[in-house]
């Protein structure tokens, strides 16, 4: 048993995290700083060996966690944070996957439920003007191919901006991608669930705009209460497929 404890258990890395690993290996070395614009798509394509798809996940997954923005006209640049955050935080997201998947959405009730409630006291015209388009882009996108996690994810990221609290929008920018992505992996947001959350958000939008604080958490904690049961079902790391089979999350 004790020679057993002495291996470590293989992490088999997906082309989106190797592309990550790169963009974080050319910031500790210095080689790419905040501001400097990154190669077209087609010229990284060509030198990383990779697929545009790949390469897009990878990029988009890096402008969730605002280690990379795009500028109009400009392209896709290294955000202005200190080198060491942005080590840290492509650290950090590159070892996410691996967490207990069951205390990242515990985490992220609480962290959605005061957002909402900061949200519904602080937001202002713009902020409203900019959750009532992402509930938009969210319907319009699901009528296209009835699938629309990323539009979901704009949709929460927007309430927080509104709760003009930065701690907690930057937590929510490092938990929830992961979530959304392993989401759309296991497909936990099938059958109807998407067409009920837009119902559910139009809700919570509505006590944000009232500026009713109570409402706006207790709608926040409805809205995630399928997710909060649908954890409860994993046990050590593992969930059961459609088979009744237990597979490794």
């Amino acid at each position: 048993m004790e020679l057993l404890q002495n291996f470590s258990q293989i992490v088999i890395e997906t082309p989106v995290d190797k592309i990550i690993g790169q963009i974080r290996d050319l910031i500790t070395s210095g080689q790419l700083k905040p501001g400097d614009k990154l190669p077209s798509e087609r010229k990284l394509c060509e030198r990383l060996g990779v697929g545009r798809t790949h390469l897009r996940d990878a990029l988009r997954k890096l402008e969730f966690y605002g280690i990379l923005k795009t500028l109009p006209q400009s392209g896709t640049v290294v955000a202005g944070m200190g080198l060491p955050a942005l080590e840290g935080l492509i650290t950090d997201m590159l070892k996410l996957q691996g967490n207990d998947f069951k205390s990242l959405v515990e985490t992220r009730v609480i962290l959605e439920t005061n957002i909402a409630q900061l949200a519904a006291e602080n937001r202002s015209d713009e902020d409203l003007f900019e959750i009532e388009n992402a509930l938009n882009a969210h319907q319009r996108r699901l009528q296209e191919d009835g699938y629309a996690v990323e539009e979901d994810l704009l949709f929460h990221l927007k309430i927080a901006e509104a709760s003009k609290n930065s701690v907690l929008n930057s937590l929510m920018l490092i938990i929830t991608p992961d979530i959304m992505q392993y989401f759309k992996k296991h497909d936990v947001c099938g059958s109807g669930r998407a067409e009920l959350a837009v119902e559910q958000h139009q809700v919570i939008l509505q006590h944000i705009s009232d500026k009713n604080p109570d409402k706006a958490g207790e709608s926040i904690r409805e809205h995630l209460s399928d997710i909060s049961e649908y954890v409860k079902t994993l046990k050590n790391g593992t969930m059961l497929d459609g088979n009744g089979s237990l597979t490794t999350t």
